[in-house]
């Protein structure tokens, strides 16, 4: 075997080998120092701006500062909704880490009762994201702080400080001023705003709070803070101020209105106040209502299922959505329609307590009759056979004609969610609407304000004005302080003059409304009443019995009869009559000439009732906790509560179509409102139609 002859190495040999080996370790590593000192420089030049932001993120916390609303305010510049300084807790349900153990832990720091823990589950429950949701509001200092320093234990909770939304006059302003609340899912996707899930912040949700959402909202102010790294804050580095959302001024007196809603006291309906001279609406009082301070914390089980069980509605706003028969409060108007027709209002009738029309008699409602009846008597007497006997000569047409010219089944430009403007019937709508001829029982039902005939509590309102002034008043919700040219109604001032006389008579005279007199020698009242069955004579008399089947009460007025300045409607649903209705108006006439004297009337009657409107409800509140407790309804969701509050402004307000005569309005009723009934259900007797 050949061996190989080993290579001989040197020591030149090896001093080559390694430099060869220097040189190629030599280029990685600088190619690998070429890279890093690249990389670097990139990132310390090229990204500087991102991660210097990055850091800043981690070292600082940016946060929005929902702005404040702007005021709600009345004619004289007081507030109507306001803001006042709050302390409130929310949780964002994204962030909590154990949502069991920190609600529990809130609950005994904020001593949450178990119907709050409820309903701040179910508030939980339909949250999404990092949408926040209320714990609590109107916290004193030492609740506040004693979550604040232990927020790092407290995952996903934040404490804010800043305003809340504030109603002086809580119910008595629900259905003219709405209320706020935070930012559903919905509204969300449609304005995707980030201020629309900062904790703290909402808006609109209902009435002028709605209307002019984009005119009190404001824009946000910006909070910069150091912050560790477990999130507590180490100091304030900058903050930018919110700019406050413009006030809104209204037409109304706030004292007027919060009077008026009072005044209602246990009974359902509206009052309603305008300004002769310029139109504007002083009062929009619907009750009973909600209170919207306690709604914009976010309604709960106990107060949804107060609302639910409440047979009275309070959520439909009954000043524009009510709509009701307007009964004998028509008959100033039918009375000037017929003048104008050519009828001399000297000639007269005799009333033997009913008149035969085709082959039925329509009553009068005082059964024993009026006797001789020229115009003047049939108004301040309200006897139902003058006008039976007279439309069938002059005819609906003409009768129509004059309801419309004084706001009868108008709708009106005014600032609101909704109206509902009624009917006001004549053959050609009765052709249109059912496809039927009209016939002579149709116009004796009209012309006393049954039937067909539909109107709403605002439009009433606007009829006595016009009435008054003889002017084409529209009603004014927004204050602008300068007079309404509003033009002549067309109506000759002998015809207003004798219809004036006449409604005076209705109170200071032989009338049917002699206690509705105002308490003030120098001040004279005029008005007319008004009844209107819900129910057939064979279901019950409308006065008495279950609270469904009586008979509504209206009474429209306006004083100094010589010199009008105020033009007032009152409706009370099912009252047994416009005896339940001319009290109210009588003292809310007062108020606006002698408040005192009218106060004094009110504060007697809250004895009576339980205390304020809000006092009652708070009654009503604590009496529902102590019965249902955690066992009360979950309250639906803000898509199903819309459709309910859709439904219940909506909802048929039973009334009696046929062909009779209203009852007697009565003269010999107690002048306080009696007390509401057992409620009793609701027989369903549908209208026959909402608008024209």
């Amino acid at each position: 075997m050949k061996f190989k002859r080993p290579r001989h190495v040197s020591m030149a040999t090896l001093r080559n080998s390694f430099d060869r080996r220097s040189i190629v370790v030599a280029a990685v590593q600088g190619g690998i120092g070429v890279l890093l000192a690249s990389r670097m420089g990139y990132l310390a030049i090229a990204q500087n701006e991102k991660y210097k932001l990055e850091s800043e993120s981690n070292r600082v916390n940016l946060s929005l500062i929902p702005p404040r609303r702007g005021w709600i305010l009345d004619r004289q510049d007081a507030p109507i909704a306001s803001n006042r300084a709050d302390f409130r807790v929310d949780v964002i349900p994204e962030r909590m880490t154990n949502e069991a153990q920190t609600i529990g832990e809130l609950a005994k720091l904020l001593r949450l009762t178990p119907v709050d823990l409820q309903d701040l589950q179910d508030k939980l429950d339909k949250s999404h994201g990092f949408a926040p949701v209320e714990v609590a509001s109107g916290l004193d200092w030492e609740s506040f702080a004693a979550v604040s320093v232990r927020l790092p234990d407290l995952p996903g909770v934040v404490t804010q400080r800043g305003f809340s939304r504030f109603y002086p006059s809580g119910p008595s302003v629900g259905h003219l001023i709405g209320y706020v609340g935070a930012a559903s899912a919905e509204e969300y996707e449609k304005d995707r705003n980030p201020l629309l899930v900062t904790p703290g912040y909402k808006i609109g949700k209902d009435g002028l709070e709605k209307i002019f959402e984009n005119r009190l909202r404001g824009y946000p102010g910006a909070r910069r803070v150091e912050v560790t790294a477990s999130g507590r804050i180490v100091r304030d580095l900058e903050t930018r101020e919110d700019v406050p959302g413009k006030p809104i001024k209204l037409a109304i007196d706030g004292p007027l209105q919060d009077y008026a809603a009072r005044r209602i006291g246990l009974e359902s309906g509206a009052v309603v106040v305008m300004d002769c001279q310029n139109g504007d609406l002083l009062a929009m009082a619907s009750m009973p209502s909600y209170d919207p301070n306690s709604f914009s914390d976010g309604i709960g089980r106990i107060e949804w299922k107060m609302l639910a069980d409440d047979d009275h509605v309070p959520l439909r706003n009954k000043v524009l959505r009510g709509l009701y028969p307007p009964g004998s409060t028509v008959k100033p108007m039918v009375a000037l329609a017929f003048m104008e027709a050519g009828l001399d209002p000297e000639e007269s009738v005799f009333c033997g307590g009913g008149l035969r029309v085709g082959n039925r008699v329509f009553h009068c409602w005082n059964r024993r009759g009026h006797g001789q009846v020229n115009m003047a008597k049939g108004i301040y007497q309200s006897c139902d056979v003058y006008f039976y006997h007279f439309a069938q000569r002059i005819g609906m047409d003409p009768i129509a004609a004059m309801a419309r010219k004084l706001g009868l089944g108008q709708e009106f430009d005014l600032p609101v969610v909704g109206q509902s403007y009624g009917t006001v019937p004549d053959p050609a709508w009765k052709k249109r609407k059912y496809g039927k001829d009209w016939a002579d029982y149709d116009t004796v039902n009209a012309t006393i304000g049954q039937g067909y005939f539909l109107v709403n509590p605002l439009q009433q309102a606007v009829m006595a004005a016009r009435i008054a002034s003889g002017r084409n008043l529209m009603p004014r919700l927004i204050y602008d302080g300068e007079p309404q040219k509003a033009d002549w109604l067309g109506i000759p001032q002998e015809h207003l003059d004798y219809v004036h006389q006449a409604m005076s008579d209705v109170v200071n005279g032989p009338g049917t409304a002699g206690r509705a007199a105002l308490p003030l020698e120098d001040v004279k009242l005029a008005g007319k009443t008004g009844t209107a069955q819900v129910v057939g004579l064979h279901i019950s008399s409308g006065k008495t019995g279950p609270w469904k089947y009586r008979d509504h009460g209206h009474f429209i007025c306006y004083a100094p009869f010589d010199k009008p300045r105020y033009a007032c409607a009152v409706v009370v649903e099912h009252g047994g009559g416009s005896g339940s209705a001319y009290p109210i108006a009588r003292d809310v006439m007062t108020y606006l000439f002698d408040p005192n004297k009218a106060v004094e009337v009110l504060h007697g009657y809250e004895k009576e009732w339980g205390g304020t409107a809000r006092e009652r409800l708070d009654t009503k509140y604590r009496s529902y906790a102590a019965a249902f407790g955690e066992g009360a309804p979950k309250p639906p969701s803000e898509e199903e509560k819309a459709n309910q509050a859709a439904r219940d402004q909506d909802a048929n307000q039973p009334f009696q179509r046929g062909a009779q005569a209203p009852r007697p309005e009565p003269v010999a009723l107690p002048s306080s409102p009696p007390a509401t009934a057992a409620p009793a259900p609701a027989i369903n007797i549908a209208p026959p139609g909402d608008g024209e």
